[in-house]
């Protein structure tokens, strides 16, 4: 197996379709990528707050093999 290697990283601070390239991300343990619309300990999709705000947010960070 190959060592894994981070080709880009993306964020956004709204809750928009189109996320930014950024240089670096800061992981925040248990909240996801710092100054991201999805950080945070509770869910932040917008449909799912509807449903429970207090869901616990378990996708913070998506890794996409290419």
């Amino acid at each position: 197996m190959s060592a894994a290697v981070v080709a880009a990283a993306w964020a956004s601070a709204t809750h928009s379709f189109s996320k930014f390239v950024r240089d670096e991300l800061r992981l925040v343990t248990g909240q996801g990528v710092a100054g991201d619309a999805h950080c945070g300990v509770t869910v932040k999709h917008r449909s799912r707050v509807a449903v429970d705000p207090t869901q616990p947010n378990l996708r913070q960070v998506h890794l996409i093999r290419v």
